[in-house]
């Protein structure tokens, strides 16, 4: 039996409007949650607010749901990895960036201190080893303000070129020795070039990058449809790269519980110490939250709880039969 356009618009509406209230209902839910604690290894991060919470989807037709705190700012930090892996691989193109950069999963913390010996390379760009790779590979010869680079690359993104947090990128700078210690590893091992300090600054100032959580549900979006803008059409990041980010969000982009988040949540998503985490659902959109308080790995602890909710919710598991967004109430 054929199903009328307008039976099919109806029931996209009221799914909408459930997973509206589904959203309003976890944020007033999770709100409550006290669990976890602000980054204090970057001194200025410890000064934020701690209960500042929310949650924000943008569908590939450009719909957007947003509750809580939505207007409120913070530093992008680790979810800047995934954007400049992306733009790694649209310059460098996946031969070079695999030779410094691996995609095996790693059971060890972000900040490890680890190479892989076999390959002498980064882990993977999801790491601290593996984004300051990235890095030395966006500011090397040829690349005249490699910060303004990297702002440009967010502008495709958000439309607008994004402030940087300068005393986030000052705490970052003053702080950062053990990223210092990883990249001068990889400096006595060939895997990056000299000038470590101008990498280490733009990696800083790639982290220390403001959005709010539209920002990121607007991020998963593009990513989700194949790089293509869900509101402009402008195609962001090339329709080829975006398979590679989907594939490093769901094996690495969770830290250290990337394992875990993949069979309980099982949506590609990357995190950040900010706050954030952003999802990328295929056929679907964009899903991010944002709430400071961290567990023990260093992914928030509201966020979290959202993401799996919803996904048990609404079938968003990369896996699930049904996914995303086709049961009724």
């Amino acid at each position: 039996m054929n199903v009328a356009p307008q039976d099919h618009a109806d029931e996209r509406e009221r799914q909408q409007r459930w997973f509206a209230q589904l959203c309003d209902d976890l944020h007033r839910k999770h709100s409550a949650d006290t669990d976890g604690h602000v980054a204090t290894y970057i001194p200025e991060l410890a000064t934020v607010d701690p209960d500042r919470f929310a949650i924000a989807a943008v569908t590939l037709d450009g719909t957007r749901v947003a509750v809580g705190d939505v207007e409120q700012t913070f530093t992008i930090q680790s979810i800047s990895k995934l954007l400049a892996y992306g733009l790694a691989l649209e310059v460098h193109g996946r031969d070079r960036v695999l030779e410094r950069v691996g995609v095996a999963p790693t059971g060890d913390r972000f900040n490890a201190i680890v190479l892989d010996d076999a390959t002498n390379r980064a882990p993977n760009p999801m790491v601290n080893a593996g984004a300051i790779a990235i890095a030395d590979l966006l500011s090397g010869p040829g690349v005249d303000d490699p910060v303004e680079s990297m702002r440009a690359m967010y502008e495709r993104y958000l439309g607008r070129r994004p402030e940087i947090d300068p005393d986030v990128w000052a705490s970052e700078r003053e702080t950062g020795n053990r990223n210092r210690a990883i990249a001068y590893l990889m400096l006595s091992r060939g895997i990056i070039g000299p000038d470590v300090e101008s990498t280490l600054d733009l990696y800083f100032a790639q982290c220390s990058v403001l959005v709010d959580v539209v920002d990121l549900a607007t991020i998963g979006a593009i990513i989700a449809n194949h790089g293509v803008h869900p509101v402009t059409g402008a195609q962001v990041v090339a329709r080829e790269v975006t398979r590679d980010l989907l594939t490093i969000a769901l094996t690495c982009g969770m830290y250290n519980y990337a394992g875990e988040w993949a069979y309980s949540v099982g949506i590609p998503a990357k995190s950040g110490v900010g706050g954030g985490i952003v999802g990328m659902l295929p056929g679907a959109g964009g899903l991010a939250a944002f709430s400071p308080r961290l567990d023990p790995i260093g992914n928030s602890v509201r966020g979290l709880r959202v993401f799996e909710e919803l996904s048990a919710e609404f079938e968003m598991h990369l896996f699930d039969p049904d996914r995303p967004w086709h049961r009724t109430p």
